[in-house]
């Protein structure tokens, strides 16, 4: 069993990326993390004629942009409904809008950019854990008709053979928005998009800190400096200490996944006859798709933390997909990897300004679709091609018995698992 990543095992970085070798001395845009935050950002910029420097400590896409599910759809992590209720219409309206947005995203650097990643809307389908978790699919549904006109499809227990080879579930309910995409495929493929535009991405640069120096901004690396007019850091849950104080916005926790080895066609039919995009409705879900060379992926929330065994996890997993699909008894598992989500304490993602350095994070396990909106967004803000961002409008809760180190996630655990107990 490999122990990194299906997706970069299955497609590695090119040796061919276009990256810098040496530092840029003065730049209008520096930006921290190579993922798809940093990269949507640099491609907005880069486009734009800012000369812009992405530092990226690893190589790049090296965190959670490539070790998602590859698994995308509407909504942010609070839900649309909670948004409605906390914000109001107007805000709210404007979230939704704002995931939607977000998947036109995707489609642009698919079919204008030329970013081949498998990338297939064939809809995703959330799974009622308890019978009780349908009722509540139900009244979701009624909602989206009502208040945003989004038509889903309600799948009773009855009709689920036609979605998914188990009878673990109790109905589901299918969003025809729902999509699947090759993770590592799309981040390198953007990579290159925003070298082409001009951004110089430079891996292997870990930013020890940032400084105000004038009218300028210089960051520290541990190798040298550079000076940026204007400084982005985006690096959601692998957020550091070079900026102590966006540690307090964002809160890291684990992601788990693993993949089997690819399955007969047949098998494929059995288990997902659709090819949709799947995932339960517990607090502590499970998500789970056929990748594009057939595999079953399997992933989820073992705990919060960031630092489980990767054999203990594959195992939990494991126990996991053969209550749901026992017929994968003797199919062995391949990979088992794990990644940071970045949560916040209100379960929105945001974009502000700390310490005179931008950002954004807190995607909490959305960021595919979501990390790719905010970068653009905050390039938009910084070229003056937009004034506001709805992400930058809404309060950024915190708390005081937060400094960056997570004390109270096994609490929140028992918490959550206690929640889905009761559900």
């Amino acid at each position: 069993m490999i122990k990194t990543s299906f997706w970069t095992d299955n497609f590695p970085r090119p040796a061919d990326l276009p990256v810098c070798t040496e530092l840029p001395e003065n730049v209008d845009i520096a930006i921290i993390g190579g993922g798809f935050t940093g990269l949507s950002a640099a491609r907005t910029l880069a486009k734009a004629g800012a000369s812009v420097a992405l530092l990226e400590e690893n190589t790049i896409g090296w965190g959670a942009s490539s070790r998602n599910g590859g698994i995308t759809g509407v909504g942010l992590k609070m839900g649309t409904a909670g948004m409605f209720r906390r914000y109001g219409v107007e805000k709210g309206t404007q979230f939704w809008q704002a995931s939607l947005d977000a998947l036109e995203l995707i489609k642009e650097l698919v079919y204008q950019e030329g970013i081949d990643c498998d990338w297939e809307q064939k809809g995703d389908l959330s799974l009622a854990f308890k019978p009780s978790h349908f009722a509540s699919m139900r009244k979701k549904a009624e909602w989206y008709r009502a208040n945003l006109g989004h038509e889903v499809q309600l799948v009773p227990q009855v009709d689920l053979q036609n979605e998914i080879g188990s009878d673990a579930y109790y109905g589901g309910v299918i969003d025809p928005l729902g999509a699947g995409l090759h993770p590592s495929k799309l981040v390198f493929g953007l990579a290159r998009v925003a070298a082409g535009y001009g951004a110089r991405l430079c891996e292997g640069r870990h930013v020890t800190g940032v400084k105000r120096e004038g009218g300028r901004q210089r960051i520290s690396i541990e190798d040298g400096s550079l000076s940026a007019m204007e400084v982005i850091v985006a690096t959601n849950g692998y957020s550091g200490p070079a900026v102590p104080r966006l540690q307090t916005k964002v809160i890291p926790a684990g992601s788990y996944s693993i993949v089997t080895e690819p399955l007969s066609a047949d098998l494929q039919d059995e288990l997902s006859p659709g090819r949709r995009m799947l995932w339960d409705s517990k607090w502590f879900l499970n998500y789970f798709r056929l990748t594009p060379d057939g595999r079953l992926l399997w992933g989820g929330r073992n705990n919060l933390s960031t630092s489980m065994d990767l054999d203990q996890s594959a195992r939990i997993l494991r126990q996991g997909m053969l209550r749901v699909f026992p017929q994968l008894t003797d199919v062995p598992v391949t990979h088992s990897w794990s990644g940071h989500l970045g949560l916040t304490f209100d379960l929105m993602p945001h974009i502000g300004r700390v310490d005179g350095v931008h950002f954004a994070l807190g995607y909490g396990g959305h960021g595919l679709h979501t990390a790719l909106l905010l970068g653009r967004e905050l390039g938009r803000l910084l070229t003056g091609e937009i004034s506001s961002s709805i992400f930058e409008q809404i309060p950024h809760q915190t708390y005081f018995f937060y400094r960056g180190r997570p004390w109270f996630m096994p609490l929140a655990e028992a918490y959550y698992r206690f929640k889905d107990y009761v559900s």
